[in-house]
């Protein structure tokens, strides 16, 4: 691989984090109130998340070869991972979009907001997550590399912690509407 894929990734970023950063800012604003929480599960996640992107970026920029895996021809991977970019960041906007003023940054317990159900919520329960996944698993393809696998399998454990939490809290909150909704979306895209 080459610069080029560097450039993918970074743009892929600027794109991927800057709605997440658009989409805090401007709740933020609007309710007036913290949207961030303080739970451990999401600041880990949130570190290893960083430097999970820093590590396919300077893989990339400097077309480093340590734990290259050639299993597939680079033009494949590139189209394939490409694909898994455009899906990610479209997942990630609609999840953004769909939980318009209840988007939370971790769980932040003295809150109350709603359950949303509808849009992609229809469909998963967990579309952000999902897009990070997908985000990981498209830069692992990519750039074909063992020390990306390795982070992806770190990150579906730590996003399913994460998950676990949410969904006790959800149940907590909102009771039988969210068993009811548990019966009808799956927590991941597929599952």
């Amino acid at each position: 691989m080459d610069v080029d894929v560097f450039i993918i990734i970074l743009i892929h970023q600027l794109l991927f984090q800057g709605m997440f950063l658009i989409k805090n800012i401007y709740l933020s604003r609007k309710l007036g109130i913290k949207i961030r929480g303080n739970n451990p599960e999401a600041i880990i996640s949130a570190i290893f998340f960083t430097l999970t992107i820093i590590t396919a970026l300077v893989i990339s920029y400097f077309n480093i070869t340590l734990g290259k895996l050639s299993i597939m021809d680079d033009g494949l991977a590139l189209a394939i991972s490409f694909g898994g970019m455009v899906i990610s960041t479209f997942v990630s906007g609609a999840s953004l979009a769909g939980l318009k003023d209840s988007w939370r940054v971790g769980v932040i317990e003295e809150q109350q907001t709603e359950l949303v159900t509808s849009g992609i919520y229809k469909y998963t329960r967990n579309p952000y997550f999902s897009s990070y996944l997908l985000m990981f698993l498209s830069y692992t393809i990519l750039l074909q590399n063992t020390v990306l696998l390795a982070c992806f399998i770190v990150a579906l454990i730590l996003v399913h912690k994460m998950i676990l939490k949410e969904e006790k809290y959800l149940y907590s909150v909102h009771g039988e509407s969210f068993l009811a909704y548990k019966k009808i979306a799956p927590r991941y895209l597929i599952l």
